[in-house]
């Protein structure tokens, strides 16, 4: 099935307009309000690895306003308990039998804030939810509700009393970006409080249009050369000198969900290299695991994939298209 004109023209506008709603509260940040919506309509997550400060929890909100949705924010610690995350089971004593409360996982948009301060059993209550949805609580599964978007941040700088997230939940991340500082011009809208008003912002769009959007990004055209491409990519990720570990298939299966949406976002029906090498960086980084060798001499997981995509040659966008 292909997606029509009128298909790709309205997932463009309605695209664009989630964007320019959040970008009322984070200024000057575009591509990455563009990234995080992305990996919403994948049905993925997002990863944000920065400072404190930076508007992650004001994105977080904001999508969720945009969406109609509900958004949460869990704040990630030491002492933090599986059951604080998704919810328990309690015994109602008048009615005589168990009640199950949610916890803050069960929302649209759940900001998991310095996941890497919990305890590794805390971490692993996410796998299951980001991978399927649902959560289990004493052997009974219950859905989260869609759509559904886990936007976990850590702090690059601060590592005192963290735990490393293990490779299993790192790979269940769509993306990984950062929003960073604000340029200077957003700086000073800030300060002069053009954002002061802007607290909350308007709804877009439903929930139900976001699995729309999600079920017509699923019908956007990928060219076989460019599933060979993205195949070449992969595999070449594996063969770095420089990692230990490469890109897994659900890195591949990534890239291709995360390209179909970035192309129709941008006008188009079907996927070229460029969207491919658009999104390489952020779909694919934060999978990798460097030799120790290569670490201690700074090469970076960014610098790996930049390389890689020097040296895997596109089709070209004739035969692509």
């Amino acid at each position: 099935m292909t997606v029509t004109p009128e298909q790709t023209a309205w997932f463009q506008e309605t695209f664009s307009s989630l964007v320019e709603n959040v970008e009322q509260v984070v200024l000057g940040k575009r591509h990455v309000i563009e990234l995080a919506f992305t990996a919403l309509v994948s049905q993925g997550h997002l990863l944000l690895e920065d400072f404190p400060g930076t508007g992650k929890t004001s994105l977080a909100r904001a999508m969720g306003e945009s969406v109609q949705g509900t958004s949460s924010r869990i704040q990630f610690t030491p002492d933090l308990l599986p059951g604080d995350v998704t919810g328990i089971t309690v015994y109602d004593q008048k009615r005589g039998e168990f009640e199950f409360h949610s916890g803050p996982i069960f929302a649209n948009i759940v900001l998991a804030d310095e996941i890497n301060r919990a305890s590794p059993k805390t971490q692993s209550a996410l796998l299951e939810v980001m991978e399927e949805g649902q959560v289990t609580v004493d052997g009974v599964s219950r859905r989260v509700g869609s759509p559904f978007l886990v936007v976990a941040t850590q702090n690059p700088v601060e590592q005192a009393g963290t735990y490393r997230l293990p490779e299993a939940q790192l790979d269940r991340f769509l993306m990984k970006t950062s929003l960073g500082y604000p340029d200077h011009a957003a700086t000073v809208r800030i300060l002069e409080g053009s954002a002061a008003g802007k607290r909350e912002v308007g709804a877009v769009i439903t929930p139900e249009a976001v699995q729309t959007l999600s079920q017509i990004a699923q019908d956007a055209y990928l060219n076989p050369l460019v599933l060979d491409y993205i195949a070449r990519v992969v595999e070449a990720t594996r063969q770095a000198a420089q990692v230990r570990l490469g890109v897994s298939v659900r890195g591949a299966l990534a890239l291709t969900r995360a390209a179909r949406t970035w192309a129709l976002a941008h006008g188009r029906g079907y996927v070229t290299p460029d969207d491919v090498k658009a999104l390489a960086e952020p779909v694919l980084a934060h999978r990798l695991i460097l030799d120790p060798e290569a670490e201690f001499d700074g090469v970076t997981a960014g610098a790996v994939i930049g390389q890689v995509m020097l040296d895997v040659a596109p089709p070209t966008q004739r035969e692509s298209a």
